[in-house]
């Protein structure tokens, strides 16, 4: 079995090995992963954090071995916590990293990649925080554009923005609205919910198709055309802006 590491800011996972392949998620620095197959260009990955699946660029990430691979899956995670940051290498080259990127092993302002080691001067999210950090933290990602597969504030969509606030959270979830519907405990109406709790929206077929943070007074913060604040009722988001209902309301999860 082969293993990886994310050694670059951002990295397009593909459904299929093509650079013209749908992305249906992204793998940031710091990330890792084990490597299912391995051709002279591709390698089908499985992301250790959500276990997704999907097809990057061999020249797009660093080879570890199982040693490695099961430190990083047991040791205590760090994230970087501003929008754009970057990070230095022992030859002082730099590299931008997104919010949410792990830094691993990290301590007084190091880290490392393998045998790599860098520096980061930014502020660390780590630990598990408190629930009412959830919308506090999901703000810093307001206004971001809507991205198919997207999971930075440069774009984003409405389970990987979910999944990221969650994350620096220090709180997992799946990567797509339909799997984190599966997970935590339901609730019968809005009025039970918590600023933190998930809202889950379904199509005309009765599949899961988006999610969104409950915020307090019936708002609920969503990926949509961009990260943006609606009203939530019983029937589902009313857009503020059109004056519609967008999206059917279907389930709430208390996730924490």
């Amino acid at each position: 079995m082969l293993y990886g590491i994310c050694n670059l800011s951002i990295v397009p996972l593909r459904s299929e090995p093509s650079d013209a392949s749908e992305m249906v998620s992204q793998i940031l620095f710091g990330e890792h992963f084990t490597v299912l197959e391995k051709t002279k260009k591709w390698s089908k990955v499985q992301v250790h954090f959500d276990e997704y699946e999907g097809y990057i660029d061999n020249k797009q990430y660093q080879e570890i071995d199982k040693e490695l691979f099961d430190q990083l899956s047991t040791s205590e995670y760090h994230y970087s916590s501003e929008i754009l940051d970057y990070v230095t290498d022992q030859k002082n080259h730099l590299s931008t990293i997104p919010m949410g990127s792990r830094l691993p092993f990290y301590q007084d302002q190091k880290f490392s990649l393998g045998q790599n080691e860098y520096s980061y001067e930014g502020r660390v999210f780590q630990g598990k925080l408190e629930k009412s950090e959830i919308v506090r933290k999901a703000f810093l990602f307001l206004n971001t554009p809507y991205l198919w597969g997207g999971k930075t504030p440069f774009g984003i969509d409405c389970s990987g923005f979910t999944q990221m606030v969650y994350k620096i959270c220090g709180h997992s979830l799946l990567r797509d609205a339909k799997d984190q519907a599966t997970q935590g405990e339901v609730l019968s109406f809005i009025e039970e919910s918590e600023p933190g709790d998930l809202a889950f929206f379904d199509n005309e077929e009765g599949v899961i198709t988006h999610v969104g943070i409950i915020m307090t007074d019936y708002y609920i913060i969503h990926a949509h055309g961009k990260v943006r604040i609606d009203l939530l009722d019983h029937s589902g988001i009313y857009n503020t802006d059109t004056k519609t209902h967008t999206h059917k309301l279907r389930v709430i999860k208390k996730i924490i």
